[in-house]
């Protein structure tokens, strides 16, 4: 121990130091600056300059960092806050604010902490706007609260160095009994327009099935016209011919007496009847029959006056022309109204709004198959060619 020379120690303790005091110079004097970053440098206690990003060199002892200012776009989301409506309705809103440093000096020097003043400022200027509307153009005037709030913002932290690029409102809550009457509100306006829409379909609905009614009527009664016009064509056809043939054919009474007699019979053919009634003239038919069968009496010329055989009361021309179609033309007739029928039955059912269904539109149309099970019976036949009505119907 008594070796060691204590001015040694001095020095080596002074190059310590020495040693110590560069290592700290330097650290203090080299600055890396990260991107999207700015620092304020004062120099002797007062602004010098504003670092971007790289590195940089200091003056140790000299010059200190004040602030590192983040420049990207921040989001800063307020707590709700309580403002009253211009009907004296409190609501709760929550602001979302997107703001941008384009400035670090002024953020730094022009105001202690801006998020505080850019809170402080939204929420007052939030009152402003929303005191002078009801509660309904607060519900429905988001944009308009939106834009007037960016512009007093946008406007006051311009001499702060921030630019505000968006307000948001994420969320408005009005008192929980106007909640519940704003609910009721909305389902009675769902249900009336429920019920409007249910009238009208139902309106359309009358009107189409009221539409296909009378089509179906003026069709049916049409069709019975036509079919009562020939059938009364044909049987006064018939009569005349029948009329025609006993004239010409010469019936004399003897034989319309035997078929009168031959009808009584069938009068009493019934097992429910009970009782027979017999005609007043029955007498004076068998007295004919008798007298014919014997040669006639005297005096009867005058009543059953004859005429010669083959001559008829009606002249040619008195038989009225034959007005029936020809078969194959009345069917391909009924054909085309059945085909008609059928696209206006489709036509209306589109415009209910009723999606298409094949098997019904296969259905009504003539001449296509039935699906196998479908129709009246499994028993029926094959459809004619070129028809859905069989040959011969």
């Amino acid at each position: 121990m008594s070796d060691i020379d204590p001015g040694q120690i001095a020095l080596v303790v002074v190059l310590a130091l020495v040693l110590v005091f560069v290592v700290v110079a330097l650290v203090r004097a080299v600055r890396i600056v990260p991107q999207a970053v700015a620092m304020i440098v004062e120099r002797l206690g007062r602004y010098n300059k504003t670092l971007d990003a790289g590195l940089h060199l200091l003056i140790p002892f000299v010059d200190r960092v004040r602030a590192s200012v983040d420049l990207r776009e921040q989001v800063v989301s307020f707590p709700p806050q309580p403002v009253i409506t211009s009907d004296n309705l409190v609501v709760s809103i929550d602001t979302v604010i997107y703001f941008q440093v384009t400035s670090p000096k002024d953020a730094v020097y022009e105001i202690a902490n801006y998020i505080t003043g850019i809170e402080q400022l939204t929420v007052t200027t939030l009152r402003n706007v929303i005191g002078s509307m009801d509660l309904e153009q607060t519900l429905t005037s988001r944009d308009q609260i939106n834009g007037q709030l960016r512009g007093v913002l946008d406007e006051a932290t311009g001499k702060w160095g921030i630019r505000v690029n968006r307000v948001e409102l994420k969320a408005i809550d009005p008192p929980a009994s106007v909640q519940g009457s704003m609910e009721q509100q909305m389902r009675a306006e769902r249900d009336r327009r429920a019920a409007i829409l249910t009238a009208e379909g139902v309106k359309q609905s009358q009107i189409l099935t009221a539409e296909g009614e009378k089509q179906a009527a003026i069709l049916r009664a049409e069709g019975e016209a036509q079919s009562a016009i020939l059938r009364a064509e044909g049987e006064s056809r018939a009569i005349l011919q029948v009329f025609d043939a006993v004239h010409r054919g010469d019936a004399d009474p003897k034989l319309l007496a035997y078929q009168y007699l031959q009808m009584l019979p069938k009068v009493a053919s019934s097992p429910s009847n009970k009782l027979w009634f017999l005609p007043a003239e029955l007498s004076g038919a068998l007295g004919w029959l008798s007298k014919g069968f014997a040669g006639g009496g005297e005096g009867d010329g005058d009543r059953y006056r004859t005429r010669p055989a083959g001559d008829s009361p009606l002249a040619a021309d008195d038989l009225p022309p034959v007005t029936l179609k020809d078969p194959g033309e009345a069917l391909e007739e009924a054909r085309r109204e059945s085909a008609a029928a059928t696209a206006d039955a489709t036509s209306a059912g589109t415009l209910t709004g009723l999606r298409f269904d094949p098997d019904a539109e296969r259905g009504q149309r003539p001449g296509v198959d039935r699906p196998q099970g479908s129709g009246s019976g499994s028993g029926d036949g094959p459809a004619a060619p070129g028809g859905g009505v069989p040959a011969g119907a």
